[in-house]
């Protein structure tokens, strides 16, 4: 670092911070988290990385990285900016044959000599806009990242004004702001380059190109002195990017087949209902909902989100920002049901068309709600099948605060996880579990074969006595008219 710049005390860096990177992770944080890097991971520019002997995942995430002019300690969003000194670019490095060792702290995994390069110049933070920044990233001469401040998720000035809350930042400590989408595996010979700039600030100042060449070393890790290497395909695919970047085939998509899909929009909540019950199941049952949309079937997987009771100290906590309810429906996945407890209070919204609107933009299968529903019309317009106690016009923060997402919930006097099967027709709406739906499913598509036949003896004048249901004769004569040589539907 120049000697204008004093050497930090202590580096902090942030998981994810920028919604490109958090949609390619599949998830988007409520609120920033944080790790620390040793000072003797610094580098500098034009200087070398090592991937240790008897690893694979060397990974570059080009950063920007803010450098503490004057020291912050419970400052205002409004006043944080002011304690930035300067910015420049910053290569985390990291080594994801490490990660699982040490979980989120990544003490081994991003620890290492050198895995942290910055500069190489510094670029005064008073002369530009912290809104208004872009990082790039080139590998060998191709780029690879190219994102502004635009695209994160907590602002610049939110992550010094947060950290300020819990501790220090000294004069030359750095922060470092997390990386876009495009960070990816690097191997020995590999050169890389990082530029952090503002293009739109007057003479557009750059911290230069930030240089790291990846060398190979020589000397393994001893198994006599603590944990060894390991990789599997999901650090595979989180170090190159994605399962094709790593070479991996591609995921069983999460969810139904189309084929079990396709038995269950066929099959009714009747006659699965009736199966559940056979096999014990007696709690099936979302009580109380109804299809916005006459004649509409919901067939997916369940994505849970929980209200608790309104509570004003709890809802300034969780009812605001990017709270469970939106990460709820800006994550669920296609073929998907949302499924809400509301605690059975109608009287008041649990969603709208704004949050429908975006349901179906992820190919969401539909919405279960024990509560109400906003803009209960729009919502309908739009297509999104939903199933609800009616229309309810008041905003959500008259009765729930959005608390949490993907956990065991309670709707409709149902118990509903993530991943449990939800089925609704006219008739209402059950839960399935998995393991139990294949054989729930077949058997009651079985059943509605034998009962309409037992409707045609019904039609044709038989009485119900010893036919519904079948007894010993009756049953007899249904295999016979249903056996392959008679052909399906004989009369008797």
């Amino acid at each position: 670092m120049t000697a204008s710049i004093p050497r930090p005390g202590k580096i902090i860096a942030i998981h994810l911070s920028y919604a490109s990177r958090a949609d390619q992770r599949g998830r988007r944080p409520a609120h920033p988290s944080y790790f620390f890097k040793p000072t003797s991971s610094l580098g500098v520019s034009g200087g070398t990385v090592e991937r240790p002997a008897g690893t694979e995942l060397l990974a570059f995430e080009g950063e920007i990285a803010l450098v503490i002019g004057t020291a912050a300690r419970r400052v205002s969003l409004d006043d944080a900016w002011s304690h930035v000194g300067w910015v420049t670019a910053a290569n985390d490095l990291g080594l994801y044959d490490l990660r699982a060792n040490d979980k989120g702290s990544n003490v081994r995994s991003k620890g290492g000599d050198g895995y942290t390069p910055i500069g190489p110049e510094y670029i005064d933070a008073s002369a530009v806009d912290p809104a208004e920044l872009r990082v790039r990233t080139w590998v060998n001469g191709e780029l690879r990242q190219d994102d502004t401040t635009t695209g994160l998720i907590f602002p610049l000035a939110q992550l010094v004004a947060d950290l300020s809350q819990h501790l220090t930042l000294e004069p030359g400590d750095v922060i470092l702001t997390g990386t876009p989408a495009g960070s990816s595996v690097i191997v020995p010979g590999d050169v890389v380059e990082v530029e952090v700039d503002a293009p739109n600030a007057p003479g557009a100042p750059s911290s230069g190109a930030l240089a790291t060449t990846v060398t190979q070393g020589d000397l393994p890790f001893d198994d006599r002195i603590g944990s060894l290497p390991a990789v599997d395909d999901l650090q595979r695919t989180e170090a190159w990017g994605s399962r094709e970047a790593a070479g991996l085939p591609p995921a069983d998509k999460p969810g139904l087949s189309p084929e079990l899909r396709a038995k269950l929009i066929e099959a009714p909540t009747a006659g699965l209902s009736a199966q559940l019950r056979k096999r014990g199941h007696h709690s099936c049952f979302i009580d109380g909902v109804s299809a916005n949309i006459a004649g509409t079937k919901i067939v997916g997987t369940a994505k849970t989100l929980r209200f608790v009771p309104f509570r004003e100290d709890l809802f300034a906590s969780h009812g605001g920002g990017y709270n469970a309810q939106k990460r709820a429906f800006d994550a669920v996945r296609e073929g998907e049901v949302i499924v809400i407890e509301a605690r059975g209070d109608d009287t008041t919204g649990t969603l709208g068309d704004i949050l429908a609107l975006r349901a179906q933009a992820r190919g969401a299968a539909g919405v279960v709600t024990d509560g109400g529903v906003r803009d209960f019309d729009a919502v309908a317009e739009i297509g999104l099948p939903v199933f609800s106690q009616g229309a309810h016009p008041s905003v959500l923060g008259r009765k729930h605060v959005p608390w949490d997402v993907d956990v065991t919930i309670s709707c409709g006097g149902a118990a509903v996880q993530p991943g449990d099967i939800i089925v609704g027709d006219g008739d209402g709406v059950i839960v399935i579990p998995p393991t139990l739906v294949e054989a729930v499913v077949d058997d009651a598509l079985a059943q509605e074969i034998e009962d309409a036949w037992i409707a045609e003896q019904v039609a044709a004048g038989h009485p119900v006595d010893g036919l519904f249901p079948m007894n010993a004769e009756w049953r007899a004569k249904y295999e016979s008219a249903t056996s392959p040589s008679t052909g399906s539907g004989s009369k008797p």
